[in-house]
């Protein structure tokens, strides 16, 4: 069970900064708008729906878990798409997020009640800083003067429900990304890969902690004859 619950704490996303930095600001329009707020809870029905809402994904993560194999072996592409596929799977079933996806809905939640552009781009710096995320192609730094350049024409701080204003910025926007040759229907198949590479970083982590606490359990006086098993050979259904 230890193995497995370390196994669904993977979620955490390795290796896709960049991309995920360009699906930020390849955000079609509407994320600008304001969302509707969700109907407020109270007290122990709130905490009952959260507990419940927990329960449910984690039993349907290990009930994908029991049935699937996975083989940990990085370097193998057709394990890492398998382990990305049986992800995928669980994010699915059990109504999760992928990357890309949580950051969109940080964005959301967020800037909701942000009223001017300028500290909605702000707000999506904090975003990326406290991610961990990084711009190595400038995008933010593009972002802003682009802004800058819209408010010198509108003489005036540009806001979020000015609708001409906003349409003039996001053409600036789609500027950078044909300069980037940033497409956003390309997004789809950028995220697969990212995915892929995340997979990847994932599987990596599970093969060094199983072969750390092989390591451990060699030391112990009762195994250190036995034979080190290739961790590619372990069936994590078999711990959980």
């Amino acid at each position: 069970m230890a193995f497995s619950s370390r196994l669904l704490s993977k979620s955490k996303q390795f290796c896709g900064s960049q991309l995920t930095f360009q699906q930020t600001h390849a955000i079609p329009a509407r994320f600008f708008a304001k969302q509707a707020d969700p109907p407020a809870l109270k007290g122990d029905e709130m905490l009952k729906g959260i507990f419940l809402e927990v329960k449910k994904k984690f039993e349907t993560a290990m009930g994908i878990l029991r049935k699937e194999k996975i083989t940990i072996d990085p370097e193998d592409p057709a394990a890492v798409a398998q382990y990305a596929n049986v992800m995928k799977t669980i994010r699915e079933k059990a109504g999760l997020f992928s990357e890309s996806q949580r950051i969109q809905y940080t964005i959301q939640t967020r800037t909701q009640d942000i009223p001017d552009a300028r500290s909605y781009l702000l707000a999506l710096k904090e975003i990326r800083i406290k991610r961990g995320l990084t711009d190595d192609q400038g995008v933010e730094t593009m972002m802003f003067d682009a802004l800058e350049k819209v408010e010198k024409e509108l003489k005036k701080p540009l806001m979020r429900n000015d609708k001409r204003g906003m349409a003039v910025l996001v053409a600036e926007f789609d500027k950078i990304n044909k300069k980037l040759g940033i497409r956003r229907e390309d997004l789809p198949k950028h995220e697969e890969q990212l995915e892929l590479k995340i997979s990847k970083a994932q599987l990596e982590e599970l093969k060094k902690d199983a072969l750390e606490a092989m390591e451990t359990q060699k030391k112990r006086e009762e195994f250190k004859d036995e034979q080190m098993t290739d961790v590619k050979s372990l069936d994590i259904r078999n711990f959980i």
